[in-house]
Parts: structure tokens; sequence; C-alpha cells
């Protein structure tokens, strides 16, 4: 019988960060002793994994892939302090167990996919993630997931720092000629970074300021001075297509072709695969985007130590 309680559990989860079902296991292995239980914790690392938590993790790999048919695809951004350990095969595997486990188990969020099975293991992926962190000792985080479903194609950058799936309407299923034309849409995606699908996706707020913009630039234009408010007001509504052209996939210029805008590159692989492929959505993560990256000022440092 347990020499320990439900409370005993949280608080020791509260004192160290570790995971519950850690610290039930570390309160059964020294039969109910708090104290004893946190050296099995800091013997196992995981209570230096909870210290690590708030060192910065910008580096890393994103992953995206699909299931047999490409009717399902997963991506998923996994942090790490250093890329050192982002180009280890064994945290790369982590990645990739962590993808295949979205794709089987379609959790609602982080904190599900956490609590779910490893890959078909019988370790939960939080689990599976502390495992990891006692090999590399760095601050190690699942970042953010998306999981689709359609006729959907992945692309994965050699480097693992940037991922995209694309997902289409397709009568005739993900044939060669269907994939291969997705293939081309996500290396767009990847490479010109579109932030909407199509014009109808951006928000009206969106447009009117930058239309407040376009008509701020052409205040400051001698060559508008004169100009009648209408037609102003025509000109900043023609600019808006260039808008369109750098932040709507479907409105950009294929890299591939010059000429020829992706919108166009898709109806004529539409009758390529004598069937019609109809862009639905996309997701793209670049690995770290957004994430304050610490600079180390070595010379600073050195400095300060002589002092």
């Amino acid at each position: 019988m347990a020499n320990f309680t439900a409370k005993d559990v949280n608080d020791l989860r509260k004192s160290t960060g570790v995971g519950l079902m850690d610290c039930k296991k570390a309160l059964t292995e020294a039969d109910g002793d708090v104290e004893k239980a946190i050296v099995i914790l800091r013997e196992k690392g995981l209570a230096n994994q909870a210290k690590k938590a708030d060192r910065i993790a910008a580096e890393g790999a994103v992953l995206a892939l699909t299931n047999d048919d490409n009717t399902v695809g997963a991506i998923v951004e996994v942090n790490s302090e250093t890329d050192f350990v982002a180009q280890n095969e064994e945290f790369v595997a982590f990645v990739e167990g962590v993808a295949k486990t979205i794709l089987a188990v379609n959790p609602a969020d982080l904190d599900a996919l956490n609590a779910a099975p490893f890959n078909g293991t019988d370790m939960t992926v939080e689990q599976a993630l502390q495992e990891i962190f006692l090999k590399f000792r760095e601050n190690l985080k699942i970042r953010r997931f998306a999981r689709v479903e359609g006729c959907v194609k992945e692309y994965v950058h050699f480097d693992k720092k940037s991922a995209v799936l694309v997902v289409a309407d397709c009568a005739a299923g993900a044939t060669d000629a269907v994939k291969d034309c997705l293939n081309d849409v996500a290396l767009q995606v990847a490479a010109m970074k579109p932030t909407y699908l199509a014009k109808a996706d951006v928000p009206a707020e969106t447009i009117e300021q930058e239309k407040k913009i376009v008509m701020a630039q052409m205040a400051e234009d001698p060559k508008m001075a004169n100009k009648p408010e209408a037609v102003l007001t025509k000109i900043a509504e023609g600019k808006l297509g260039v808008y369109y052209a750098d932040n709507c996939l479907l409105c950009q210029e294929f890299v591939k072709e010059n000429g020829m805008t992706i919108e166009q590159y898709v109806a004529n692989c539409s009758k390529t695969a004598g069937s019609a492929i109809t862009l639905k959505s996309f997701v793209r993560f670049g690995c770290g985007e957004g994430i304050e990256k610490r600079v180390d000022d070595f010379a600073g440092e050195i400095a300060s130590m002589l002092k």
C-alpha cells in the first residue's frame, strides 16, 4: 500500500517541476519519503530538466509527413537550445516519432499530445521527451503542431529548419501528377512564405490598412499632388495588387516559371492530371521563428572577468 497521497505527488510536482507520473514513480520507489524521492528525480536528471525550462530554446527541427495514401498530414516543431542537438540523429528520430503520433492520434492540443502514447509505445510523448532530455541535458520543447486532411503533400527542407504541408481537393486522389503539382506548390510556400491562400482570405482591416499606407505614400509624391481623390483611390486599389502578389499564394508568380501565377500553374496541372485540383490550405513552420534568440557577448564576458 502506498505511503503517500495524491497531495504528496502534487506537492512534489510543484517543488520539482517534474511530471505527475514521474513524481508518483519516485515516491513509490522512495516508499513515500519526499526527500528521497527528490534525490531519485535528481539522479534521473528530471529535476534538472525543469530548472532548464526557462532557458531559451530557439534551435531545433521542424518535420512534416503524410500517411501512405497522402490523405492525412502532420507537421511539428520541436525546439532545442543548440543546433548541435538539433542535428543529432536521436533528436531527429524523436521529432519524427512525435509527427507519427500526431498522424495516428489526432490530438486536440499540446496537452493531449503530451499525454498520448508516443509512436505506439508504452511511453507518453511527455515521458519520451524526458527520456531524450536525459541524453542531451538541454531545454527541449514541443512548440506547435498541425494535422490536416485532404489530398496532402509535404515538403521538408534538407536542414529541417523549414517544413510545409499543402492541402488540396482532387477527385483523382494523390496520383503522381497531383503529388508533383502539390510538391511544386509546397516548394513555393517554403521559398516565398505567403501569408494567405487567396485574396478572399485577407482580412478587411488589413486591406484598409494597406490602402492607408499607399494613400500616405502618394500624398508624399509631388506627381500625385493635383490628381482627384477618386483617381488616387483607384490607383491605391491598383497598388494593392502588389500586396496580393506578395502575400497570397494563388496570386504569387510561380518561382519555377516566370509570367505564371500559382493559380494558373495549378489549373495547368489539373489538365495534365485529368482531374480538377483545388488548393484548400497550407501550413508552413520555420524553426524558431518568433522566438527571440540569445545573443552571446563573449567579448563583454571576458572584459567583465578581467575587471
